[in-house]
C-alpha cells in the first residue's frame, strides 16, 4: 500500500510547531515534505535587536535543515508558485511539481508595496525577512549614517514602529544626523492596540526624535509624496505597510476571502477543500476575527500538527480557540519594551529583558536536540 503524503508549504511559525511535533512523535506511515526557499527561517521578533547590533544574525534564525532532519521530513529548497487544488498539486519555481494527499500552507503574507513602488531602488520591504537583512547590510545604512539625510518607515503597525525606533537607535549610536520619519497612515500609530499602548509608543517615538505623520503616501523618485501633496525626500524607504496575500492563491481553486487570503474554519481547514489546511498570515478565519500575528501562528502550531495528521488517518480534528487577549511585546528603545495584555500595558527595561528571554528561548527550542520549551 502506498503511503500518503503530507506537504507543508512554507517554514513559518505554525509549521515549525508541526515539525516540532513530528520530531517528538515520529509518526509511522506518512511521507512528509516541506517546501521552503533556503535553509534559514528568520525570527521577526529579534529583527529590531539585530538592527541595533544587539544580536548576531545567527542568533535570530532557525536552521530548517537541522529541524527537518530531526523530524524525518524531506526539505525541498524551492518556492511555491502555483496550486491546483482540484488535482492536489503544487507547482514550484524550479518547474517541479509536488502532489499531496494533505496540504498545509504557512507561507505568511507579502508586504503590500503597490503604492510605494515608485520609490524604486530606495524601497526596502521588511518581508521576506531574509532579503531584508541582506539588503539592510548591503545598503550599509549604519556606516552611511553621515551621508543619509532621511530614512522613512511606512506603516503604523507594530512592525513599522519597531523598525523606526531601531533605525533611529542605529543612527544615534553612530552620532549620525540622519532624520527618521514614520508615515503611519491615516489611522495613526498602532490603531489595533489599546490607548495606553499607543500613548507609550508615541512617547517612545518622541524620545527617539522620530517624526510621526498620520498620512498616506505614494512612492516617487527620491522619496514619497503624502496625500497632502507634500514631498518627503528620503534615501531609504522601509516598507512595513499592510499585508497582502500571495498572488498565486487566486488561481488555486481554494475559497478565499475578499483580500485573497485562504478562508478557513476553526480547524484551520479550507472551507472549500477539506484536505487543505492553512495557518498564520496566509489565512483568514471565517468563524471569528483573529489578528495576523506571530502569537497566534505559534499557538496554532500544535493544533495544526494534530489536524494534518488526523486528516491523513481519518481522525477527529481539533479547533484552535484563541484566548480573548494575547501578550504583545514591542521594542520601544535600545533597552526598553512595551508589554500589553488586553487593556493592560507597561513599559520598562525589565520588559525588554523579558522579551529577550522569550525570543531567545523560542529560537533555542529548535536548535539541535531541543524540542520543548
Amino acid at each position: 500500500m502506498t503511503s500518503k503524503r503530507l506537504v507543508l508549504i512554507g517554514g513559518g511559525h505554525a509549521h515549525l510547531g508541526v515539525l516540532d511535533t513530528l520530531a517528538r512523535t515520529r509518526p509511522a506511515g506518512p511521507e512528509v515534505v516541506i517546501v521552503s526557499p533556503g535553509r534559514w527561517q528568520y525570527y521577526s521578533g529579534m529583527l529590531p535587536g539585530w538592527m541595533m547590533g544587539q544580536y548576531d544574525l545567527r542568533a535570530c534564525r532557525i536552521d530548517l535543515d537541522a529541524v527537518t532532519a530531526r523530524a524525518g521530513v524531506r526539505l525541498v529548497d524551492d518556492t511555491a508558485v502555483a496550486l491546483d487544488a482540484a488535482r492536489r498539486r503544487v507547482m514550484l519555481g524550479s518547474g517541479a511539481e509536488v502532489d499531496y494527499d494533505v496540504l498545509s500552507l504557512d507561507v505568511g503574507s507579502e508586504t503590500d508595496v503597490s503604492a510605494l513602488a515608485g520609490a524604486g531602488a530606495q524601497l526596502l520591504p521588511v518581508k521576506p525577512l531574509g532579503e531584508f537583512t541582506q539588503r539592510w547590510r548591503s545598503l550599509g545604512a549604519p556606516a552611511r549614517g553621515a551621508e543619509l539625510a532621511r530614512l522613512v518607515v511606512v506603516g503604523g503597525g507594530a512592525g513599522g514602529v519597531e523598525m523606526a525606533i531601531a533605525a533611529a537607535c542605529v543612527f544615534s549610536a553612530t552620532h549620525a544626523s540622519t532624520r527618521v520619519t514614520l508615515v503611519a497612515g491615516a489611522e495613526g500609530v498602532l490603531p489595533d492596540h489599546s490607548a495606553p499602548v499607543r500613548r507609550m509608543a508615541l512617547r517612545a517615538l518622541s524620545r527617539a526624535a522620530i517624526e510621526v505623520l498620520a498620512r498616506r503616501a505614494v512612492g516617487t523618485q527620491g522619496g514619497l509624496v503624502l496625500d497632502s501633496g507634500k514631498f518627503i525626500p528620503a534615501e531609504i524607504v522601509i516598507a512595513a505597510s499592510g499585508a497582502r496575500a500571495a498572488g498565486w492563491l487566486r488561481s488555486s481553486g481554494l475559497e478565499l476571502d475578499e483580500g485573497g487570503f485562504v478562508a478557513v474554519n476553526a480547524f484551520h481547514q479550507s472551507l472549500s477543500h477539506p484536505e487543505v489546511f492553512a495557518a498564520g498570515d496566509v489565512c483568514t478565519r471565517a468563524d471569528r476575527s483573529v489578528s495576523r500575528s506571530g502569537v497566534h501562528a505559534v499557538k496554532t502550531g500544535p493544533v495544526l500538527a494534530h489536524n494534518v495528521l488526523a486528516a491523513l488517518r481519518g481522525g477527529e480534528l481539533q479547533p484552535y480557540t484563541p484566548r480573548p487577549w494575547s501578550l504583545y511585546l514591542l521594542v520601544s528603545g535600545p533597552r526598553s519594551a512595551i508589554a500589553s495584555w488586553g487593556p493592560w500595558a507597561v513599559e520598562g527595561a525589565w520588559v525588554r529583558r523579558w522579551k529577550h528571554r522569550i525570543d531567545s528561548r523560542f529560537v533555542e527550542r529548535f536548535r539541535a536536540g531541543a524540542h520543548r520549551l
